[in-house]
């Protein structure tokens, strides 16, 4: 796989076959890197990860962001690649990036994957993410909570290099620190667009993890009913991150949503 820089300076990966690609969008704080038991268990397609604004190597130096900056980064990637179809994949903010991006560009969606999105988000719901947002705003360390949240304590355990590599992506430096807010802010204060997303008439995959505790299998059943063309499938003994943790298991039902 091949690592590229756009003319906006965008960071990307992209792998070419004869195939409509699978896009992958990360989840806030992450980076592309989330992706990589996708992008080896799924190499039969042609796939392009990328860093969104302010995460990884993707610079960002404006002040306020929102999801229609997303969706038009991601739209500027895509006709610098010539790229005029996609099966498009998200995951947490990655998802709801994904959607917003689906409700504008939805001729450019052959078919979409959401994977532990947040949907219809009860007051209380919102206000644990509104204090893990003011933690990170006060600098308090949050990586580890993090990782607890979004894997299985017997998966850390056994995988040390993949609680290695995302205490790294988490530990940001201070200039990348202030693009994670602001992307976090968003996420924290995100407000389904109920109208845009009952538009969207993609056949849709929406995927959590039965033990997702911030994106729960109730959030993503709520969705399906309001997606005018979706299924839902849980991923047993996952949690948020189960496309990492339960990745076999993941890979199977994007091949097959994505074959059928």
């Amino acid at each position: 796989m091949s690592e590229y820089f756009d003319p906006n300076q965008n960071h990307y990966y992209f792998i070419k076959k004869d195939s409509i690609p699978l896009v992958f969008i990360h989840g806030v704080g992450l980076d592309y890197q989330m992706w990589n038991k996708q992008v080896n268990g799924l190499n039969e397609f042609s796939i392009l990860t990328y860093d969104i604004l302010g995460h990884g190597k993707t610079p960002y130096n404006k002040k306020n962001l929102n999801l229609e900056n997303f969706s038009n980064q991601l739209l500027d990637i895509l006709d610098y690649l010539k790229i005029e179809k996609i099966n498009l994949i998200g995951f947490s903010l990655g998802s709801l990036i994904a959607l917003d991006f689906s409700s504008r560009y939805q001729e450019k969606v052959e078919k979409l994957i959401l994977i532990g999105t947040t949907y219809k988000r009860s007051d209380q719901e919102r206000s644990l993410v509104l204090d893990r947002y003011n933690q990170a705003k006060l600098n308090k360390p949050i990586s580890k909570q993090a990782l607890k949240r979004w894997f299985s304590d017997k998966y850390l355990e056994d995988n040390p290099k993949t609680y290695d590599l995302f205490m790294k992506i988490l530990n940001k430096k201070p200039e990348d620190h202030i693009n994670f807010l602001k992307a976090y802010e968003l996420f924290a204060n995100h407000y389904d667009d109920y109208e845009a997303i009952k538009k969207i008439d993609r056949k849709t995959l929406v995927m959590t993890g039965s033990d997702d505790v911030g994106s729960t299998p109730e959030m993503s059943k709520e969705l399906v009913k309001d997606l005018v063309n979706s299924t839902y499938v849980e991923i047993k003994n996952g949690k948020h991150l189960c496309s990492i943790e339960c990745a076999d298991d993941v890979n199977m039902k994007i091949r097959n949503f994505i074959n059928n």
